[in-house]
């Protein structure tokens, strides 16, 4: 047994918005994971359009696989809910590795726009939601980062909800969407409640739907976060450990009209093995011996008494050990809680000497500093920030 993650300088947040107050979710407490750079993505980007000499406001990440029928109206919705806000913006479509005609549609849209304000990156194959979101994330250029799918599903009509929710009761960092009246099949549906419940329990962060697809985060989470396998839908349970105020909001969810989803239950099974990481890595990453040397010590404790127990009965002549099971159940238990301890070390040693000082915290604000003219920190890979 263990106890989830107290929250760290967590506050309730109320997320204030036109919907009546029974609609309205609640505002969790925060923290945030760890921070490593994201991994490289090899892309194909064919767009070569000039870009505004400015940074946009807002950045629209939209990972797409195989919705060829749905792009150019999403897009155009996109369109009409970016500009309603008044805010600069551009839209990033990363195509993971489509086959039915998605990425020639989305190259028309690039095409079409004389603004500079739509750009497209193509993956060479089907890499993952997770490495499409990262590959949009390090072509965005504004400072609040939203992402949404390319099902349709998600209603942009949403986005100035989600913008007055960030900057409401002092500012979030990362407002999640929550799909409250879900249009997906049962086999969906119910295994999404259980993984949801099974976060939050373990994590702390208590959200309703942690694989909301529909999320807006200020870009300093995704700079700190680094997002691989299925990792993606925890990034909010991350975001929570590190410290970082998270909030949620109850968005409307529509039915699939073209396409087909791609969940089924290989992707339950790699999100709770996931679920397994994020509990290991916001728990115990900075020393990764207390929790495999507890139970390395259990493992060598039970088998030190075993053979000692046995000695002590072949000393005495009470019977003869050579043919009892117990003896080869402490010779195992002995190897199994030698190998825990073992392993724990080197971990620990691995932790000790790739260990970045930024990794064991997270910084709001810095005064005074001269950031742009400091020398890295010794012992920093090439590329960390």
């Amino acid at each position: 047994m263990f106890t989830p993650l107290p929250p760290r300088r967590a506050e309730i947040a109320a997320v204030s918005s036109s919907i009546p107050a029974t609609d309205r979710s609640a505002v969790v407490p925060t923290g945030v994971v760890e921070v490593m750079n994201a991994p490289r993505t090899q892309v194909h980007d064919e767009t070569n359009v000039a870009q505004p000499a400015v940074p946009p406001e807002l950045s629209v990440v939209v990972p797409v696989k195989d919705e060829r029928e749905n792009v150019a109206e999403l897009h155009r919705q996109l369109v009409a809910a970016l500009e309603s806000t008044g805010r600069s913006h551009e839209i990033l479509w990363i195509d993971d590795g489509s086959r039915d005609g998605s990425w020639e549609v989305i190259a028309g849209l690039v095409a079409a726009d004389p603004t500079g304000r739509v750009r497209a990156v193509r993956l060479r194959r089907n890499f993952g939601k997770a490495a499409a979101l990262t590959a949009g994330f390090q072509k965005a250029r504004g400072r609040l980062i939203f992402t949404l799918d390319g099902d349709l599903q998600d209603d942009p009509a949403e986005i100035p909800r989600f913008l007055e929710a960030i900057d409401a009761n002092g500012g979030l960092d990362l407002v999640s969407g929550w799909k409250k009246t879900r249009h997906d099949p049962w086999h969906k549906v119910y295994p999404s409640l259980v993984f949801n419940a099974m976060v939050s329990r373990l994590s702390g962060c208590q959200l309703h739907d942690h694989n909301c697809g529909f999320k807006l985060y200020r870009v300093e989470i995704l700079r700190e976060i680094r997002i691989y396998g299925e990792l993606h839908r925890f990034v909010p349970a991350l975001a929570y450990a590190r410290g970082f105020r998270v909030g949620e909001l109850a968005v409307n969810h529509r039915p699939r009209t073209h396409g087909r989803s791609k969940y089924g239950v290989e992707r339950f099974v790699k999100g709770f093995l996931d679920l397994l990481t994020v509990w290991f890595v916001t728990g115990f990453r900075q020393r990764p011996l207390h929790i495999l040397g507890p139970l390395g010590l259990l493992f060598l404790a039970t088998g030190v008494f075993g053979l000692t127990w046995l000695a002590l009965e072949w000393l005495a002549g009470v019977r003869p050990i050579g043919t009892r099971p117990f003896l080869s159940y402490s010779a195992v238990s002995l190897s199994i809680g030698a190998q825990l301890l073992s392993l724990g070390v080197l971990a620990e040693l691995l932790t000790f000497y790739q260990h970045r000082p930024s990794d064991a915290y997270s910084i709001a604000q810095s005064l005074g500093f001269c950031e742009d003219n400091k020398p890295p920190l010794s012992g920093n890979r090439a590329g960390d920030s």
